[in-house]
């Protein structure tokens, strides 16, 4: 994959504040709305986001009685509407999946959604305007689209059909909890003015959107922005002017930081919209191990196998 030519150099994340709030130490999602920016963490016993005020402390909270698995991300929908993603699923046996749709005006909504080929570890979503939600799964070097045929309705669970993925370029940016693996595996999603985003544990990759088809859309070449040093980063989110927001889960006794980059959606250039052309899909093929694509081959399989199953094992027990 070639990577799209920046317009720029996109500079350095710029740090607004630090995460103090101990209900904010598992940080995974951000969205920022006219109400302001919201966060979801993962565990607890309901699901609960929490709007942030300029110091990162916590302003309101919104909350539904459902107690999620594994909560992984949160996304904005149709008439400003917050989606929670409740993906989490490190040893790949959840049945189904959900997500839990959250407003001002309205009662929470639960849409339990099932896998067509088997269970998948995820914790990226984007909702597009006709409020179809895309799941991207958490693959070390491509992620795995899933979306539902229409809007999901009632708690069903809804099918989800393959609707393609995408291949993440290699990175040479140092941080997150994995080394370079983690360089390569979709953590969080955003939708902003004219761009989508796909963050790493050490990357957000940039796509050129117009409204359209958002599969379609991650057949683009990307622009990287490189999120360095973040100790377990999992959340992404635009403000209006095209701002990058990044955000880390605390680790190991580092706290973790909202963090900006200004202008960053204004580094993707609008000719390279285009999607490239993607081959034929095969029928889906049984599930294979997260380090698979990037181990195959490589000199180093058993270790890279190795430093990955710890980690999902250590993520697992922490969070249940």
């Amino acid at each position: 994959m070639l990577v799209a030519a920046l317009a720029a150099t996109p500079p350095a994340p710029e740090v607004r504040c630090t995460l103090t709030d101990p209900r904010l130490d598992e940080l995974s999602g951000l969205v920022a709305i006219p109400s302001g920016l919201w966060a979801v963490a993962d565990g607890g016993r309901r699901v609960e986001v929490h709007r942030l005020d300029e110091r990162c402390g916590i302003a309101q909270t919104r909350t539904a009685a459902v107690d999620p698995y594994d909560a992984e991300d949160l996304a904005r929908g149709p008439g400003d509407t917050l989606w929670v993603a409740d993906f989490g699923d490190n040893q790949r046996r959840r049945d189904t999946v959900a997500v839990v749709v959250l407003s001002e005006d309205a009662d929470p909504r639960l849409h339990r959604l099932s896998y067509p080929d088997g269970p998948r570890d995820a914790e990226a979503l984007l909702v597009d305007a006709a409020g179809v939600p895309h799941v991207l799964t958490k693959d070390t070097g491509r992620a795995e689209i899933y979306r539902t045929d229409g809007p999901p309705v009632g708690p069903g669970p809804t099918p989800l059909v393959r609707a393609g993925e995408v291949v993440l370029p290699p990175s040479d940016t140092a941080g997150g909890p994995l080394g370079s693996l983690g360089s390569r595996v979709v953590t969080g999603a955003a939708v902003g003015p004219g761009v989508i985003a796909l963050r790493t544990y050490t990357d957000a990759w940039l796509y050129p959107w117009s409204g359209g088809d958002l599969a379609a859309a991650l057949r683009a070449d990307p622009v990287r922005v490189p999120l360095p040093g973040e100790p377990q980063g999992e959340a992404v989110a635009f403000e209006p002017d095209g701002t990058l927001l990044s955000a880390s889960e605390t680790r190991d006794g580092r706290r973790g930081e909202l963090r900006a980059v200004p202008g960053a959606a204004a580094l993707v250039r609008p000719d390279s919209a285009a999607p490239r052309e993607q081959a034929p899909q095969a029928a889906p093929q049984p599930a294979r191990p997260e380090w698979f694509p990037a181990a195959l081959g490589a000199a180093g399989a058993a270790g890279a196998l190795a430093l990955l199953a710890a980690a999902a094992a250590l993520h697992a027990r922490r969070r249940r």
